[in-house]
């Protein structure tokens, strides 16, 4: 009986044994290339940001006469006045009217073609919407520049901040519509049936299920649209021409030019650019990541 024990607990005792080496030999290979390439790119990075950084602390008349990569001795706050002085307050504000105004109807207009397609995917008008919000993927924004232009200047629209919501808003929904089409689909399908047996209307089923579980999709697509409408350049250069419908990345090029040797100042002006931007993406770059692989990896 001892024997026979034995014998049948000894292959146990083997296969343990495995199972701990298998992880400590697995644990010692390290990807030195990878890691290798993680800090280089890194560098490249970090670089550029710093030099920015500390450039823009620097005096016009040191700039030239210093090392690019040496902080200042003695730092100073004259660019940053200087670019509040000519009216970098205005150019906010109009990066900040642009922004909101083409986010929030992008979004909640996505929301609804997403749920729609979802739920009503057998209709073969809402399939070919669908297409259509696919295709507007491949349609690059510079490709399209004349015809917007055009429209702007028919719809008598030119130089107004509206000439930049309106076609931000059309090249925000394509992606929009695709991120919230595959959270909305992951979401069960027993739930909205027991809403409709509830009584529930579509509007009561949009608002008060699909929206509070396909939140992350939706601060997804809030996050990402702000970073890429507050970031364009090629829509204000169009379609604006006054200083003061200008937005803050287009300043950033009237900086360059009107004082075009005043490097610390033009990158002061940087600095307070990126600023929004920096503080935007640290409260939702976890929601950022997620929504956008979430959606595809289910």
């Amino acid at each position: 009986m001892t024997t026979t024990l034995t014998e049948s607990r000894q292959p146990q005792k083997t296969t343990h044994r495995e199972r701990q080496r298998r992880p400590r030999r697995s644990a010692g290979r390290r990807n030195w290339a990878g890691g290798l390439a993680g800090w280089l790119w890194l560098v490249v990075v970090a670089v550029p940001l710093y030099w920015t950084l500390i450039t823009s602390f620097k005096a016009k008349s040191r700039y030239y006469a210093s090392n690019p990569l040496v902080p200042s001795s003695d730092p100073t706050l004259d660019n940053y006045r200087f670019v509040m002085e000519n009216d970098f307050l205005r150019y906010f504000l109009n990066s900040v009217v642009v922004t909101a105004g083409a986010v929030v109807p992008a979004v909640v207009i996505s929301f609804m073609a997403a749920y729609a397609i979802v739920r009503g995917w057998r209709m073969r008008v809402l399939r070919l919407m669908n297409g259509l919000f696919l295709m507007g993927l491949a349609i690059p924004l510079q490709a399209t520049v004349i015809p917007v232009y055009l429209i702007i200047i028919k719809m008598h629209l030119y130089d107004n901040l509206l000439a930049l919501i309106l076609p931000s808003i059309a090249f925000a929904i394509p992606l929009s519509v695709l991120v919230l089409t595959n959270f909305i689909r992951d979401v069960p399908k027993e739930l909205f049936d027991s809403m409709r047996v509830d009584g529930a209307t579509e509007w009561t089923t949009l608002w008060r299920l699909a929206a509070p579980l396909t939140r992350p999709a939706i601060l997804t697509v809030t996050i990402f649209n702000s970073l890429t409408i507050w970031n364009g350049f090629l829509l204000p250069l169009i379609l604006t021409q006054s200083p003061d419908r200008r937005t803050l990345p287009l300043a950033l090029w009237t900086f360059q030019g009107q004082y075009g040797v005043n490097v610390p100042a033009v990158l002061a002006a940087v600095v307070l650019t990126t600023l929004p931007v920096l503080v935007l993406y640290a409260f939702g770059r976890r929601q950022l990541l997620s929504g956008l692989t979430a959606g595809f990896s289910r």
